[in-house]
């Protein structure tokens, strides 16, 4: 093991030593796994992006504040110029739907800053056929851009159910199709649907959660925040490379804390 994979290991330890202990129908609900969760699943066509009021507002901003700061990924620009921000936000917010920073979306929740997305999203390094798991659905604003690569299939999992619900709601009448909802505790991942080839997670957990990177493809990636709340938080990303988890730390960043029993209980699962 070279020097570089030794502290990446060491570096491992530390970071999983918390983990021991468009129609107009209404989303499928139907049970799920052991973990006592709901599945809401969109079924429709991706829509073609209209010209409307907010189209120069949304190209300025991939121009400005995503393309400027090294975003180079041709498929995810094209993705961040097409989703309609605007309509993943509460009406009070219109007005900064393209500004450069989180908007709140209730029950303690944000949507996140659009040059984070569009970060995050390219450095999940997706290519066609690749299955994607999200931790925290929030408004859909994410699994949405990741639905406009069109050629991933999106399994998003979202722990408060009025987001979960409006969310699949939202999708479903935008008309993004391979993007499956779940309303559950994201710590657990998605056992059902494993393996993935990447996971992205908004939310920050104080630890890498083990049941994610039992989930993960070989040659897979995990982006994710990790950092205690109101800490300081950094980016990660972590690639398993030869069977080995090899870890990658990109700075600073801050998201709202990962919630849910699983934080606390560990990599044990909840009783059925």
């Amino acid at each position: 093991m070279n020097l570089t994979k030794l502290q990446s290991f060491a570096l491992l330890v530390f970071l999983l030593a918390g983990c021991a202990g468009k129609a107009p129908a209404q989303p499928t609900i139907t049970p799920a796994s052991p973990v006592k969760t709901q599945i809401l699943q969109t079924t429709s066509v991706v829509p073609t992006s209209s010209p409307g009021p907010y189209l120069g507002h949304r190209l300025r901003m991939v121009e400005e504040t995503i393309v400027d700061r090294g975003v180079a990924d041709e498929d995810v620009l094209r993705a961040m110029r097409t989703v309609p921000r605007h309509l993943f936000v509460p009406q009070q917010y219109l007005a900064q739907a393209y500004d450069d920073h989180p908007l709140p979306i209730g029950y303690g929740q944000t949507i996140s800053q659009p040059y984070i997305v569009a970060w995050m999203t390219e450095l999940l390094e997706l290519e066609a056929g690749d299955r994607v798991l999200e931790i925290g659905t929030g408004s859909g604003y994410q699994a949405a851009v990741l639905a406009e690569l069109g050629t991933v299939d999106i399994y998003s999992i979202e722990i408060i159910p009025e987001l979960a619900q409006s969310a699949a709601q939202r999708l479903m009448d935008l008309g993004y199709t391979d993007v499956h909802v779940r309303q559950g505790d994201g710590y657990y991942g998605w056992a059902e649907a494993a393996p993935f080839d990447a996971i992205i997670v908004t939310a920050a957990p104080d630890h890498l959660p083990a049941p994610l990177v039992s989930q993960l493809a070989e040659g897979g990636s995990i982006v994710i925040p990790i950092g205690p709340p109101g800490g300081y938080q950094s980016l990660w990303r972590f690639v398993i490379e030869d069977n080995e988890l090899v870890a990658y730390n990109l700075g600073g960043v801050s998201f709202v804390p990962f919630t849910g029993g699983g934080i606390q209980q560990g990599d044990q699962m909840p009783a059925p």
